[in-house]
């Protein structure tokens, strides 16, 4: 049987080129090699948006239509609706009775989302959003989590659960090792040290070539930079990150000719939005495909969640066997 991957983003909005270099990116080319999951995490979507759920039911069919313009094949990778695998949230109940409250206050990625958004005291589902994810990748004994630079300390968290429920009870688990991007981070247009949602500072995946032009042209750059020949830093420069992400063949030149002042910021930015735009161009392509059949993509995410619901009922019979609590089941 081929190794599984699991992996999917929480639903609070639109996908954009920060969740693809960090992730989609590795997941459309990595569906060929191994038994794909993706998951639509409605449930820790509400870890931050419990009072707008109409979002949430806004941002199912978009972020799945995000997944199959990037070039998901539903043929090859089961797309599949969180809350809808009931398995999970028992998962989620039996782990969280030996993680300790310390162990998740610690978790680097918790605290500086937490900061981020201000929390002064952490709801108990944020507080717990590692154990959910630490279900979410076990249900279906997935080996391999492709994600972004961040979520490496959830990844390693899930490892440490997943070790404990085998040594508590019986090795019924796989520990996952994480699989993170050529380029783990993507810095922000504002120069945020992360493209994302919530700071209004990314390229969404569905950007129209007009939109794709407006982000590009308001992006930071250099502040040091008056004129096109003083001498620029393109390491600090967002615009030169993207050329290193997206256009790698020539991103060597433009930091030489930055470095000595030989080429402008707006030379630059046009530069890498013809690189961005033929990005986007066939994931445009795709959508349109999609935009057009909507029940299709109902069709799709219906039938990864039955799917992957035969798995999970699958597992969590070996979870209660271990745990001895399949009462019944030799009556």
């Amino acid at each position: 049987m081929k190794e599984r991957i699991l992996t999917g983003d929480r639903i609070t909005g639109k996908l954009h080129l920060g969740h693809y270099v960090g992730s989609l990116k590795n997941r459309v080319e990595l569906q060929h090699q191994y038994d794909t999951f993706l998951l639509l995490a409605d449930v820790q979507a509400l870890t931050t948006h419990f009072e707008q759920p109409e979002l949430i039911q806004r941002n199912l069919r978009q972020v799945a239509m995000d997944y199959l313009a990037a070039g998901i094949e539903p043929e090859r990778a089961t797309i599949l609706v969180q809350s809808l695998i009931p398995e999970i949230a028992e998962l989620t109940a039996y782990f969280s009775m030996f993680v300790t409250v310390n162990a998740l206050r610690h978790n680097p990625t918790v605290k500086a989302e937490a900061k981020d958004r201000g929390f002064q005291d952490m709801y108990y589902g944020f507080l717990g959003y590692p154990v959910s994810q630490t279900a979410d990748i076990t249900f279906c004994k997935a080996s391999l989590v492709p994600v972004g630079e961040d979520q490496l300390p959830h990844i390693e968290q899930s490892r440490k659960i997943a070790r404990r429920f085998n040594q508590l009870y019986k090795p019924v688990l796989i520990e996952p090792r994480a699989l993170v991007g050529e380029i783990p981070r993507l810095i922000g247009l504002d120069g945020n040290s992360k493209m994302s949602k919530s700071l209004g500072n990314a390229i969404y995946l569905d950007s129209t070539p007009e939109e794709v032009s407006q982000q590009i042209q308001k992006a930071t750059t250099d502040p040091a930079r008056i004129r096109k020949s003083d001498p620029g830093h393109p390491d600090i420069c967002p615009i030169y990150a993207y050329h290193q992400a997206f256009r790698p063949q020539g991103a060597q030149e433009i930091h030489e000719d930055c470095t000595k002042g030989q080429i402008g910021c707006s030379e630059c930015k046009r530069r890498i939005y013809g690189s961005i735009n033929e990005l986007l161009e066939p994931m445009r392509e795709r959508r349109v495909t999609y935009q057009n059949h909507p029940k299709r993509v109902d069709e799709i995410m219906i039938s990864g969640t039955e799917t992957a619901r035969l798995t999970a009922k699958e597992t969590m019979l070996e979870v209660r066997e271990a745990m001895g609590m399949n009462y019944f089941n030799d009556k």
